[in-house]
């Protein structure tokens, strides 16, 4: 265990930028952190830390080999956690994650419902965006994960509960509210508000663009969906996203309309294959469906038949 207390407390001395704050969280003396560094720089065999004017830094190595120890670091959290749990009586307590706008929408409801159900339920709720799943999927402890699909992960089995369309939005005023369906060629005509390329709707623009032989206006770019839809409202553009985030985006005076061609995003739940589904998972789960569709249905735009 001499290599976690390492990690813990390279973590430390990060987190807070000295290592006396770092002792000082870690209930230890400055000797003791120093030590613990020094060991695990020795260990490792390469240099974490630049040593000028009895003052460290992190080395360039020193900053990569943290980005991938604080996962580590995360999933023993994790761990502890989850054990903390199962002494407290693990049969009522599930692990959750999905994404920052699921969660608002609709997982952060659901949770609540089961607890005003079952007063001995209790729940670790995470976010983590779809965008990096194929780093996070493999080294996160859940139970259930709220996704869109596809995942494709050995470990792992997924469940497709709703198909929906991805849709356009913009500010009330802007010349595009006035049409009934907002298609791709639209977007060379009109401000676009882009988001990251490696984001499954972005992927769809621009295949659909290049297929129409057209390039869309992208006057604004952000890497983030609801930012997307915030810009838009603000009159700076018009954005294609998921409906449920443009309702998370906290953006009441979006204009929503169909787009086409359409862009199909299925949501589903991934589930741990090495482990049963519990009952909590199913209750959860069902809970979350429900939502989700009645969701979906308030939003005003057909949904896709299964």
């Amino acid at each position: 265990m001499q290599t976690l207390r390492g990690l813990e407390a390279l973590r430390a001395f990060v987190e807070t930028g000295t290592v006396s704050q770092a002792a000082t969280r870690l209930g230890r003396t400055q000797p003791q952190i120093g030590r613990l560094l020094s060991a695990l720089e020795t260990e490792l065999g390469f240099l974490l830390f630049d040593r000028r004017n009895k003052r460290l830094t992190l080395t360039a190595e020193g900053r990569e080999f943290y980005q991938h120890a604080e996962r580590l670091l995360q999933g023993h959290d994790g761990l502890e956690r989850f054990a903390a749990q199962l002494r407290r009586g693990g049969r009522h307590h599930i692990r959750v994650l999905a994404a920052p706008h699921v969660t608002h929408a609709i997982v952060i409801d659901a949770v609540a419902a089961l607890s005003r159900r079952d007063p001995r339920f209790t729940a670790s709720v995470d976010s983590r965006v779809r965008i990096d799943i194929d780093s996070w999927l493999g080294q996160e402890h859940f139970d259930l994960c709220v996704t869109v699909l596809p995942v494709n992960h050995a470990g792992f089995e997924t469940e497709e509960f709703l198909r929906i369309e991805a849709i356009a939005a913009m500010a009330e005023g802007h010349p595009l509210a006035e049409r009934e369906v907002v298609t791709v060629e639209d977007l060379a005509n009109n401000s676009f508000i882009a988001t990251h390329r490696r984001s499954l709707v972005q992927q769809q623009i621009e295949r659909q663009a290049n297929e129409a032989g057209v390039v869309p206006n992208s006057r604004f770019e952000t890497q983030s969906g609801m930012i997307a839809c915030q810009l838009a409202e603000r009159g700076l553009g018009c954005c294609v996203a998921d409906p449920f985030v443009a309702y998370s985006s906290g953006t009441p005076g979006l204009v929503l309309r169909p787009f086409r061609p359409a862009i199909e995003l299925r949501y589903g739940f991934v589930f741990p294959a090495w482990q049963s589904r519990s009952r909590l998972s199913r209750e959860l789960s069902a809970e979350i469906t429900e939502r989700a569709k009645a969701l979906w249905g308030s939003i005003g735009v057909a949904s896709i038949e299964k």
